[in-house]
């Protein structure tokens, strides 16, 4: 018997069909039909605030728009313990393509309180956590910004909390950006399986993207599967919109001409925390062409040191 596969209505999920009370995101694992990642959006007006608890998830305040401030304290059997309040200013940015953004990690069992002065939006990923790892800060220069791939497969990559960059217990988030014309998430590759080079991950993608002179801008996101795990989804993606990727081989990410192109993946599984891929077979080839071609001149987005070229 041939396995039907997941569709795109079940795996592309635009801009307002996740929002729910002060959410204009809240995607719970159980939401997505799964048991790792987490991603909640929360757009607040200016001295606007709101008191959330992390339960058995470690998140990220990642500001998208706007300067934060997040004011954290433990908790104990439902009840505020004494120890572990902590406040954290986050300066945020002005949007995601003008610049990186600092953070702040929370772990789980905390109470936070979000509020921005100015108003804003505010990404959070999350992920269950089997260790309680204190509430801390990274500035927007910690985490390091590397330029992949060449020519019109050129794109940045903001290295914000992953394994070798951030302490976390299961949670891995990164941001793409990628200019109009490139492609990204490319070769397509996957990440489904606990193996040697590959390591079982769930994997959001939250888009935003530029716009132009006629109005909102958009772009393009392939999924794929195999014969034994099938999955099809091809669409097109506007600001707003999340894309989920269960399994199987994702990517290309197109940027379309005239538009820039942001995600943010949120990344969790049930092993190591690690960020191991797999390139399809079929093309993978193509990383050869990217030698002797020159990184995009419109890169970086913003000021950054290039660096690795690898990875997706």
């Amino acid at each position: 018997m041939v396995a039907l596969p997941v569709t795109g209505r079940e795996l592309h999920r635009p801009a307002g069909s996740l929002a729910a009370g002060p959410w204009s995101i809240e995607l719970t694992a159980e939401r997505a039909g799964w048991s790792w990642s987490s991603l909640r959006v929360l757009a607040l007006d200016a001295g606007g605030s709101l008191t959330v608890e992390t339960g058995e998830e470690e998140m990220l305040a990642l500001p998208l728009e706007g300067s934060w401030t997040v004011a954290v304290t433990a908790v104990a059997d439902g009840h505020e313990g004494e120890k572990g309040a902590e406040r954290f200013e986050l300066a945020g940015r002005d949007s995601v393509f003008t610049g990186p953004t600092d953070f702040a990690y929370v772990g789980r069992r905390r109470r936070m309180t979000l509020s921005s002065p100015s108003g804003g939006r505010l990404a959070m990923p999350g992920a269950p956590a089997r260790r309680d790892l204190p509430a801390r800060y990274s500035g927007a220069g910690n985490g390091p910004i590397e330029l992949r791939g060449t020519g019109s497969c050129s794109r940045q990559v903001n290295n914000l909390c992953l394994p070798s960059t951030f302490e976390a217990d299961r949670l891995i988030v990164c941001e793409v950006l990628t200019p109009a014309a490139n492609w990204s998430s490319y070769p397509p590759h996957k990440h489904d399986e606990n193996r040697p080079g590959e390591c079982e991950l769930e994997e959001i993608y939250y888009f935003e993207v530029a716009g132009g002179p006629g109005g909102p801008g958009m772009g393009y996101q392939r999924v794929y599967g195999t014969p034994d795990r099938p999955v099809d989804l091809i669409a097109e993606v506007r600001s707003g919109d999340v894309v989920l990727v269960p399994h199987g081989w994702h990517g290309p990410s197109m940027a379309a001409p005239g538009y820039d192109l942001y995600y943010l993946n949120v990344m969790a599984g049930p092993s190591e925390r690690a960020w191991l891929i797999c390139d399809d077979p079929a093309h993978a080839w193509v990383r050869d062409t990217w030698v002797g071609q020159d990184v995009d001149r419109r890169l970086p987005f913003y000021s950054a040191a290039a660096g690795d070229r690898g990875g997706p």
